[in-house]
Formats: C-alpha cells, structure tokens, sequence
C-alpha cells in the first residue's frame, strides 16, 4: 500500500512540473519596454457586441443604418398594389464580417415591426411590396466585404395612427434594441 502512494505521488509530481514546463515556456512574455512595439492578435479581440440605437443596427456581421422613413398611402408612389397603407424605410447595409448577405435578407433576418393596437394580442406587421422601384434589381445583390449597399422595405400598416416598434433581434429572439416611429 505505500507502494502505491509512493508511485502516485511520483506521477502527480511529475505531471505537475510537465505543466509548469510548458505554461512557463507558453506564457512568458518579456514586458514592454517604453517606445518598443507589441504585436497585438486582433483575431482574439473581444466580438463587436450588437446594438440598434439612433438609427443604427450593429451586429458582428453588418451594420444597418435607417436613413429615411415614410407613411405612403395607398395608391401612392411606393404603395401602388398596396390595399394597406405602409410605412417603408430605406436604409444602407454594409457587410462588416464578409460573411455572405445582401440588403434583403440582412434586414428581414434581424428586424420585425409591431403597432400596440390590440389590448389582447400582438400586432406584428406583415412586410408589404418594395417602395421603392430603384432597388428592383438590386436588392439581393451580394455585399462585399466593406461594401455597403442601400435598399427599402415596407411593412402593411392595421391604422394610421398607432407608432410603429421596430425591434432588432437575434436569430434566438433575443432582443437586441428597439426604436418607435411615429405615423406622419
């Protein structure tokens, strides 16, 4: 029996400096000296931590940033097919982490729209026609990474009257901020 204690105790000593050994080799750095330079791993910087304020969606993938927001009734320019009235906003998506997207999607996988006009229920707002004609054709069109491409959206309005929430979410429906828009 001290055998055994005796012969474990050699293997626990002997692990114990092996570790030593190679977190010394590792870990040890010399500290800076003042004016020398120090590389920094940029790949272990902490992610961008994602936020939706002033306009402004940021994710570790794009940034998003709403630059115009109208109510367009229906029959108007922007809502000719509508049989709802819309609020629509345009924006610019620019691809931060050269992940694949488009403006398109990157809006529709992160924003959703609701008007608190229902005491019993929630009022979510179904995505309604493009407002705007000029991003027909380029609205699916693959960002760069660094590039930045500009697009529209609308969403169906249940009144006129009642502001609209916009909220920005994970993919897990963890909620990442929301804005208010008041109808004009």
């Amino acid at each position: 029996m001290h055998r055994i204690s005796k012969l474990s105790l050699t293997i626990a000593t002997v692990g114990i400096a092996v570790a030593l050994v190679g977190c010394s080799s590792a870990g040890s750095t010399a500290a800076p000296t003042p004016g020398s330079t120090v590389a920094i791993d940029v790949s272990a910087a902490a992610p961008v931590e994602a936020s939706f304020e002033d306009n402004v969606l940021t994710t570790k993938d794009v940034m998003i940033k709403i630059t115009d927001v109208k109510t367009i009734p229906v029959g108007e320019e922007g809502n000719e097919y509508g049989k709802e009235p819309v609020i629509a906003f345009w924006y610019d998506t620019t691809n931060v982490s050269g992940k694949e997207t488009n403006p398109m999607t990157a809006w529709l996988f992160v924003f959703e729209a609701y008007q608190d006009n229902d005491p019993n229920a929630e009022n979510k707002l179904g995505v309604g026609s493009l407002p705007d004609a000029a991003f027909l054709d380029s609205q699916t069109n693959k960002i760069k990474k660094g590039g930045t491409v500009a697009n529209a959206v609308a969403y169906e309005l249940s009144d006129t009257t009642t502001p609209v929430k916009l909220v920005a979410s994970t993919i897990l429906q963890d909620e990442i901020g929301s804005m208010t828009f008041e109808l004009k």
